[in-house]
């Protein structure tokens, strides 16, 4: 990884972290609660949907410490939604990142409630900053809930728990996955964009190519997932085959994935370019994200 990338996302990894766990810890809550959900927080992850806001109010001349509350809350969501999808109801996993999975350590009903206070309180920090304006709050509200959820990435995981054992089509796969991965990640671009003040043809074209970074960022990971280093991935390659889900590479070979995946790279690149923001970070990381081993 380029150095200065590498930097970048370590640094801002790091604000993410200080900013979140400085706020759960000044929520008044049982301090069982609390210290689920602190564990979950804590328990690490990359923060590429917070990084991804950051970079797109960035690469619009905008500062990312004014994101920091809705990119808070965007990792509230997504932490949340890991809490839930390692429930036994749900994937009934033992751990996460090397560490026992919340319910391991605090039991199935703490472990639920600690995801329904991080998605609450995901609003709870948009609406209370005072570094985003009403009409600000009202956007990133509305285009949260959407994203995360009956018809975004709540839309996303029923789709795909149907979809279990059973042979599906590529547009239905594409689907699933727009919905699970996909609408948060092009939201953290597009509110980014729109938070730095983009103008109107510029946060068109970067909601574009957010769109498309949610398809790339999914077959990267089943990419990874047939050919990928277990260490690094953190889980048995050919999980995906074991738990009889379909993937990019089941339908269309790993040659086929990996040239869609460039077909969509491409795509991204060219909004961005007809966004004027193609030498910026968020390029880099576009990608990073694309051929990341992890």
């Amino acid at each position: 990884m380029d150095s200065s990338l590498n930097s970048y996302l370590e640094i801002r990894k790091q604000m993410i972290n200080d900013f979140l766990i400085a706020y759960v810890n000044k929520v008044k809550m049982p301090d069982q609660l609390k210290s689920s959900i602190l564990y979950s927080i804590r328990a690490g992850g990359k923060r590429l949907r917070p990084i991804l806001m950051m970079a797109a109010t960035e690469a619009v001349g905008g500062k990312s410490e004014k994101v920091l509350p809705a990119a808070a809350a965007l990792e509230m969501i997504h932490t949340y939604s890991l809490i839930h999808d390692d429930l036994p109801a749900m994937d009934n996993d033992d751990f996460r990142r090397g560490m026992p999975t919340n319910h391991r350590k605090f039991g199935e009903a703490t472990a639920i409630l600690a995801g329904d206070a991080l998605l609450t309180l995901s609003f709870q920090v948009i609406m209370e900053t005072e570094a985003l304006t009403s009409d600000q709050k009202i956007y990133l509200a509305q285009r949260l809930s959407q994203a995360s959820g009956a018809s975004g990435m709540v839309a996303g995981q029923i789709l795909d728990m149907e979809s279990e054992n059973q042979e599906i089509e590529l547009d239905l796969l594409e689907k699933i996955h727009q919905c699970k991965t996909g609408k948060l990640i092009s939201f953290a671009i597009s509110a980014g964009a729109y938070l730095g003040d983009a103008n109107e043809q510029q946060l068109t074209n970067i909601t574009k190519t957010g769109e498309q970074l949610g398809i790339i960022f999914q077959i990267q990971d089943d990419i990874l997932d047939v050919s990928g280093d277990e260490e690094k991935i953190g889980k048995p390659v050919g999980s995906d085959t074991t738990n009889k889900k379909s993937t990019y590479p089941q339908l269309l070979g790993l040659v086929g994935a990996k040239r869609k995946k460039e077909e969509h790279v491409m795509s991204a690149k060219k909004s961005l370019s007809q966004a004027a923001v193609d030498n910026t970070m968020l390029s880099l990381l576009i990608d990073h994200l694309s051929h990341r081993d992890h």
